[in-house]
């Protein structure tokens, strides 16, 4: 192959890329904006109603705000400069901030099983928290679709940022629910320890994302085969 055919052939490859750039584009443009909201007023309303738990989603969400910011310049700049140039950077700064991020989130596994076991010790009660259950509803039920979303178009351009960045919010998913599950237990029954033992269930969820981020594995989220891609797809086998 010469090289006028292959700047033409990079050229069509451009153009069937870049409507599902755009779209890519679109999905952390709502995943910037929804972290920004979940996370300023999760740490709010967790230091209102004294909530570990609160608060611990509340970081969790602005650790998954620079991973989304992150992924977006990625896809940004490859959709300024076409196919290759700048593409390979756009990489290596992508899977840094992921090492980063990923190291962040086993931090704040740890501090957040201290703060339970601490909590447990000295039987701290968390406060009811509405507006801590609402943000919990809207993520619990809006995130999985938003999910599915990234891992549509992931599969299409064949990328394991955006994949990675759907099982992130996936796994913010779960949290919503595990948050849910805590907050409304403590509502309606107020028992002191509830807030803490909720909060030690995150802490795996948090030490697999984690890991995944710094090893650069892709997760499974929430233990559903079905949302996996499978390796050989990524490799172009059968």
């Amino acid at each position: 192959m010469n090289c006028l055919e292959l700047t033409r052939l990079k050229g069509v490859i451009a153009l069937e890329r870049n409507p599902l750039l755009r779209t890519a584009l679109r999905l952390e443009i709502i995943t910037i904006a929804w972290m920004v909201i979940e996370a300023f007023v999760a740490v709010g309303a967790g230091i209102a109603a004294r909530s570990l738990l609160l608060v611990a989603f509340g970081i969790d969400s602005a650790i998954e705000l620079a991973s989304a910011i992150v992924v977006f310049r990625r896809f940004w700049i490859e959709s300024k400069k076409r196919f290759v140039i700048g593409l390979d950077h756009a990489k290596a700064i992508e899977r840094r901030t992921s090492r980063i991020a990923g190291y962040l989130l086993l931090l704040l596994a740890a501090y957040v099983f201290v703060q339970a076991i601490f909590g447990l010790v000295t039987r701290h009660a968390a406060e009811t928290s509405l507006i801590g259950i609402a943000v919990a509803i809207i993520a619990a039920v809006g995130m999985p679709f938003l999910a599915k979303a990234k891992l549509r178009v992931a599969s299409k351009i064949d990328s394991l940022s955006l994949r990675a960045d759907a099982m992130e919010t996936l796994t913010c998913a779960c949290l919503s629910w595990v948050l849910l599950a805590g907050l409304a237990l403590n509502t309606l029954t107020s028992w002191w320890w509830i807030d803490s033992v909720a909060s030690l269930a995150i802490v795996p969820l948090l030490i697999r994302e984690g890991w995944e981020s710094v090893s650069g594995e892709d997760s499974s989220g929430c233990g559903d085969g079905s949302w996996r891609t499978s390796r050989r797809d990524e490799k172009g086998g059968g």
